[in-house]
């Protein structure tokens, strides 16, 4: 059982410009007292063929945790333009938030990012003009409706037992994402956990405020 179960995910600037910062309102209850801190990642996908674009955009550690519901803000710097490809900043790619406890990873949360121009940078038949364009330009919407969640069997304060490997949640396959798609899943894959994974949804409660110290 966790002892950490997340309630809510809001987005607060979504949608945003590219080099816009990412907001995050994350909504937790704990259920025992904890001796060490929560870990939180947030980190960029930056192209669907090679894991050496990715970023991480920022980590905050979060303690020490009150039994019950809180509440925290988690802001975040947006990508590095010039470390990634420019031809993978528009369309698809993923966020990934993260969060580990005693650097061991419980919960992650994934969501697909569409990066787009406005219409006025984009030729008739719809491609981008390479000549107007700039990262400036870019405007994200996250997908918040659709998040991956994937929660991981930790061992937690003084507890034993046996430590399995994750098993993913499923999601419909989507043409437009389906290479993204292949990248999340790499990412899970190509990252060593002995954890037991279980899916978890995200509802919306009501919680009290939580200030980080």
């Amino acid at each position: 059982m966790s002892i950490v179960n997340i309630l809510s995910i809001d987005i607060l600037n979504n949608p945003a410009p590219f080099l816009s910062p990412y907001e995050f309102e994350i909504t937790f209850e704990c259920l025992e007292s904890l001796e060490n801190d929560l870990e939180w990642k947030l980190t960029y996908v930056g192209s669907a063929t090679s894991t050496l674009h990715d970023q991480e955009l920022d980590s905050l550690l979060v303690g020490p945790i009150p039994i019950g519901i809180n509440k925290f803000l988690f802001q975040a710097d947006p990508p590095t333009a010039e470390l990634i490809p420019k031809k993978d900043i528009l369309g698809v790619t993923v966020i990934l938030l993260t969060c580990a406890y005693d650097s061991r990873e419980f919960v992650r949360v994934g969501y697909y990012v569409n990066n787009e121009l406005p219409g006025v940078l984009l030729r008739e038949d719809g491609t981008p003009d390479v000549e107007k364009w700039s990262v400036e330009d870019v405007q994200r919407n996250i997908l918040a409706e659709k998040p991956r969640v994937t929660r991981f069997n930790i061992r937690w304060d003084g507890e034993g037992g046996e430590e399995m490997p994750p098993v993913q949640d499923d999601v419909e396959e989507d043409e437009e994402i389906y290479s993204m798609e292949e990248q999340l899943d790499d990412f899970l894959e190509e990252t060593e956990y002995n954890e037991e994974a279980i899916e978890i949804d995200l509802e919306e409660e009501e919680s009290s405020e939580f200030n980080n110290s």
